[in-house]
């Protein structure tokens, strides 16, 4: 998940990876691809996170038994208080310096760059699991069916697209997280399913599986001090990219294409259409978010309640 105000190719043989392909209708896939980028990326949100501790130098800093830093014997890498971050990580400070998200350096300093840099940055440990064991999770199998060239292209795109999202509506505070780039890969893998139904074996069962797996990491997106602007400005944006970049010639057309008595269009008709029209809102949606956020435009004024979609208030918690 995305945390905010932390205080906020090489191909192989289908039978490789068999399962998992069990929505699939395995004959009609031929190869997978090996996957080494989801495991780069891994490795390096890991070592970002090792450069932030070291940076962040948590005893030079602070002093005092009340102020005490946790895990003290990993000496300048060695935690802020828990009361500054129960994630055991680094301080907001040090996270502003090394590239979080802040509205106001990214519109009136003209740091447009932090939109990509925060992406690779996380508020503590707990924070850099939960993404990493995710982006394992869903990355790899994406990666095996497609290929690094266009997983990776979901990945940061989708990061972009829940950074501007999440600058609209929270100005507020700093954000960092993989969780946009991860929900792009979720909105992609629904937006597969949808656009090549024909090959899944199972098509009710992998629809209500993704739908749930969405549904309930949107839910925690409602809880205090997470950006769930940035989980769906990242679906948005994957799933308008899945429709574009995943699609697959529809079940039946490479034994088609070899009798002579057949003729088959190598895509649906509407495949077409859902291509058009993602690739219209995914432009469309970038370019206005784009000019809204360095205009400087407060998305919260724009829409009352949307601010509910980030954290929304109970007699548990307060927003």
């Amino acid at each position: 998940m995305a945390n905010r105000d932390v205080e906020t190719g090489e191909k192989q043989n289908r039978g490789t990876n068999s399962n998992n392909n069990y929505f699939y209708d395995e004959s009609s896939i031929e190869t997978h691809w090996t996957s080494w980028l989801v495991p780069a990326i891994v490795v390096a949100n890991l070592a970002v996170f090792i450069a932030v501790m070291f940076v962040n130098d948590c005893p030079k800093k602070i002093n005092g038994p009340n102020k005490a830093c946790v895990a003290r014997f990993l000496g300048r890498f060695s935690f802020q208080p828990l009361r500054e971050n129960p994630l055991f990580g680094p301080s907001s400070s040090t996270l502003e310096k090394m590239g979080a998200m802040e509205w106001r350096k990214v519109v009136h300093e003209h740091q447009g760059w932090r939109l990509i840099t925060c992406m690779w940055l996380h508020a503590g440990i707990i924070h850099l699991l939960t993404n990493m064991l995710s982006l394992i999770f869903i990355g790899i199998r994406l990666e095996q069916q497609f290929g690094f060239i266009r997983v990776g292209l979901i990945y940061l795109i989708s990061g972009l697209g829940g950074s501007i999202l999440s600058s609209l509506f929270l100005q507020e505070s700093i954000s960092v997280g993989a969780s946009g780039a991860l929900f792009g890969l979720l909105g992609a893998m629904l937006s597969e399913l949808l656009t090549n139904w024909t090959m899944y074996a199972n098509k009710a069962a992998a629809l209500f599986t993704l739908l749930f797996i969405i549904a309930i990491n949107l839910g925690l997106g409602l809880l205090p001090r997470v950006d769930n602007f940035a989980h769906i400005g990242g679906f948005i944006t994957g799933f308008c990219l899945g429709f574009i970049l995943l699609v697959r010639p529809q079940y039946g057309w490479e034994r088609s294409r070899t009798n002579a008595s057949l003729t088959r269009r190598k895509y649906s008709m509407y495949q077409y259409v859902l291509f058009i029209v993602a690739a219209v809102v995914l432009v469309v949606g970038l370019t206005v978010g784009s000019v809204m956020l360095f205009k400087g435009e407060n998305g919260n004024k724009h829409c009352k309640w949307c601010h509910r979609l980030s954290c929304f208030p109970t007699s548990k918690w307060t927003c």
